[in-house]
């Protein structure tokens, strides 16, 4: 499920993509307005099913996360941090399993 919000700080649109066990598994940058995050978010449904679109990293505090880009190479969205390499691969097979949600599921 995908969720839409504009921060009160900044009045920037942000998305971020809920496994079914509601935790957060990718959030967006800030995007100027509603339509660009909700370009973002047609963005993950396109590539967060492919692996490849995907760069695994390491933190300088030694966790792990990862990063999803598009085909241009524009990253599209971040994962949280997680302690060991394989709760991070879990992340990334959780992106591509719930990355198909429907849009009617945005709230705001």
């Amino acid at each position: 499920m995908y969720e839409l919000f504009q921060s009160d700080k900044t009045e920037k649109f942000h998305f971020r993509l809920k496994a079914g066990n509601g935790e957060i598994i990718l959030q967006s940058q800030g995007y100027a307005d509603r339509k660009g995050a909700e370009n973002g978010i047609a963005s993950v449904t396109n590539n967060g099913a492919d692996e490849a679109n995907f760069e695994k990293k390491e933190a300088s505090n030694g966790k792990h996360y990862f990063v999803l880009k598009a085909g241009n190479g524009q990253i599209i969205g971040q994962s949280q941090q997680y302690k060991t390499e394989s709760g991070r691969d879990n992340g990334i097979a959780s992106v591509g399993k719930n990355c198909g949600g429907d849009t009617k599921d945005l709230i705001l």
